[in-house]
């Protein structure tokens, strides 16, 4: 078996950032929701002042995945946490560990941090997703709900 390596992402990795968003988002049905352009991610994952991250996976020196995360804050804890906004692998290279790669890589970064907390979202309806998180000991918080303020409305409550 080949190993996965993960590195931190550099801005010559936003091309195949933007690729695998689309990817994803193709996957989860909203490819049409995507306004990702190649320089909001040079700029929002690499510009300065940037809070979020990314690390890219690879095998055999051929880029399979990546991951996007930054830290948040728990009040309760008194502690920082790390949240992964996304992670994708190729289709192909489901099932050879790399998304347990990256997870733990993130997990071990977590720890290092003095995180209190490691969290994502899955979509309700990915199972594959939802069985591979709970096969490495991930809960679901079921008792919360995610409030969104998008585009114009997200403007109106600014502007009031």
């Amino acid at each position: 078996m080949s190993q996965v390596d993960i590195r931190p992402a550099t801005i010559a990795d936003s091309g195949t950032i933007l690729r695998f968003v689309k990817e994803l988002a193709e996957y989860e049905r909203a490819l049409d929701q995507v306004e990702a352009t190649l320089s909001s991610i040079e700029h929002s994952i690499f510009g300065e002042g940037s809070t979020t991250d990314a690390i890219i996976c690879s095998v055999d020196g051929q880029v399979i995945g990546f991951a996007v995360y930054f830290f948040n804050y728990s009040t309760w804890l008194g502690k920082n946490g790390l949240y992964l906004e996304d992670l994708y692998i190729s289709p192909e290279y489901r099932k050879i560990g790399a998304g347990k790669a990256l997870l733990k890589y993130l997990a071990k970064l977590a720890v290092s941090k003095n995180c209190g907390r490691f969290e994502w979202c899955v979509l309700d309806w990915n199972t594959p997703a939802i069985d591979f998180y709970e096969s490495i000991g991930a809960k679901p918080q079921d008792e919360w709900t995610v409030y969104r303020l998008t585009g114009e409305k997200l403007k109106l409550l600014a502007e009031s």
